[in-house]
């Protein structure tokens, strides 16, 4: 079914109505889960399906030596060894309420095709094959039980050209019986080989792609979409990148119109992501894959980034961002209206790397103490201020800076403007910004000792407790006179 009735129509003009819902914008922070038979292999990152099949990349020559030759050993081979033996749902949604996500996104499908759900629209899906589970609808069940909001993501529109390198040479991709799984593998005229090193997609991201989908791959990924919401009622459905080819604009019309209508229906507000101008402006909610903006958006946004630098599914090697780098980011796009989505990698099995448990347990410490100034906040009517320059767009997620404690980000609710210090001050702080601000009260978040202050044409000045109340970035919650 890809047609739902209701007071939305496949136009851009009428899909113009939508607005962000309310929870979302309250959320600010979620947990992103990359988790398919790629991290069996545990090599390079989670395009290793693609670039196994390239000759001449680092994969394909680890393929031959450590799996055999790619007629005798391919992708699909992969797909038992994905046991899922560890995993618990309830274990990880416990671990991600702790975190203080207040929502999660398990990849329902990646750019290799194999859906990590319960789908009737292929055999090559995880309730049938390797974990015989359906990890989403599981997920899904354990997410809500903990009150968070459960999302899905879809990265299935690259499959259209994700193989093609299996057709260059003998590959059990040329094998009929595989098309299920590798699909079209159509060559990508312009696609260059090293495609997904993520230094370079702002290159291609909008090169004219030929040949391009055809109508059998477009209305079989608008159907694929839409068993994801008619199955598992998400109340965020994220897409990556190549929606923006010219092909598809009709059915993402098709399909915003279904999802928001189907929301209607359900009394659930829900949400499209998108990056680039896949979709018109206010119409869905911009995404900027690992990066951030300069300055506040009039219209709500999102970064989804990693705790790993070079990986986003299960890797041996991974290069790991510190929480402290990742709270402060979080605190940084919160106060510019956006949200964090923050990706983790399992293992084969279903565990997930202690490294990274402990990092969103370190998160979560740190949000139990700041939460009041990030969740159900807005910006105030500037971000912040300070010396460290954010550098703005996709893929500048480790380019920055650190910060100092003069890098100061600000969010507001009711008469309260939270100030984060986005490293510790020495003795006292300093904001600029709040220098004629009408200032009735003046505490720090998880501290007990009094805060004195005191205002003059330099700013508002602050004392800083000698033994920071939590580590990384702290908070002065500064009322204001009513």
């Amino acid at each position: 079914m890809t047609t739902a009735s209701g007071k939305y129509e496949p136009t851009w003009e009428s899909l113009s109505q939508y607005e962000i819902p309310q929870w979302y914008m309250d959320a600010k922070f979620g947990i992103f889960i990359h988790w398919g038979p790629y991290c069996v292999p545990a090599f390079g990152s989670e395009w290793y399906p693609r670039k196994m099949y390239l000759r001449g990349d680092p994969a394909f020559e680890h393929h031959r030596k450590t799996w055999g030759y790619h007629t005798e050993f391919g992708y699909k081979d992969f797909i038992p060894m994905l046991t899922a033996e560890k995993f618990d749902a309830g274990e990880w949604a416990r671990l991600f309420k702790d975190a203080g996500a207040r929502f999660v996104m398990p990849v329902a499908e990646h750019h290799d095709g194999f859906a990590m759900y319960d789908s009737e629209l292929t055999d090559w899906c995880a309730s049938k094959m390797g974990p015989k589970r359906d990890i989403c609808g599981e997920l899904a069940e354990a997410v809500r039980e903990l009150d968070m909001v459960f999302a899905v993501s879809s990265h299935r529109a690259e499959h259209w050209w994700y193989f093609d390198g299996g057709r260059s040479f003998p590959s059990d991709v040329q094998d009929p019986d595989n098309d299920g799984l590798y699909g079209p593998a159509v060559a990508a005229s312009k696609l260059p080989n090293w495609a997904g090193e993520v230094d370079n997609q702002e290159e291609w991201k909008k090169k004219d792609w030929t040949p391009r989908p055809d109508a059998k791959f477009l209305e079989d990924w608008l159907a694929r979409c839409c068993e994801l919401v008619d199955k598992y009622q998400p109340q965020v459905v994220w897409f990556d990148w190549w929606i923006e080819q010219v092909v598809f604009e009709p059915y993402l019309q098709r399909f915003a119109a279904y999802y928001y209508n189907r929301g209607e229906e359900w009394g659930k507000g829900v949400a499209i992501n998108h990056k680039y101008d896949s979709y018109p402006e206010g119409v869905a909610v911009f995404d900027i894959e690992r990066g951030q903006l300069s300055d506040i958006r009039k219209f709500f946004w999102q970064n989804d980034t990693s705790v790993s630098k070079n990986s986003w599914g299960y890797i041996d090697h991974h290069d790991y961002k510190t929480a402290g780098d990742i709270i402060a980011d979080l605190v940084d796009i919160v106060s510019k209206n956006g949200a964090l989505l923050l990706n983790i990698g399992p293992r084969a099995d279903g565990s997930i790397p202690e490294i990274e448990q402990e990092m969103l347990r370190e998160i979560g410490r740190w949000s139990a103490v700041n939460g009041d100034g990030i969740y159900d906040t807005r910006p105030w009517k500037v971000y912040g201020e300070g010396p460290t320059e954010v550098p703005e767009g996709a893929f500048t997620d480790t380019q920055r800076n650190p910060f100092t404690p003069a890098d100061i980000r600000f969010t507001q609710k009711g008469n309260t403007i939270y100030a984060f210090l986005l490293a510790y001050p020495q003795g006292e702080a300093l904001i600029t910004s709040l220098a004629s601000m009408d200032i009735a009260n003046v505490r720090m978040l998880g501290a007990d000792e009094t805060i004195d202050w005191s205002q003059d044409d330099g700013g508002l000045r602050l004392s800083a407790p000698t033994t920071p109340p939590c580590e990384y970035v702290c908070c002065y919650a500064i009322e204001l006179n009513s």
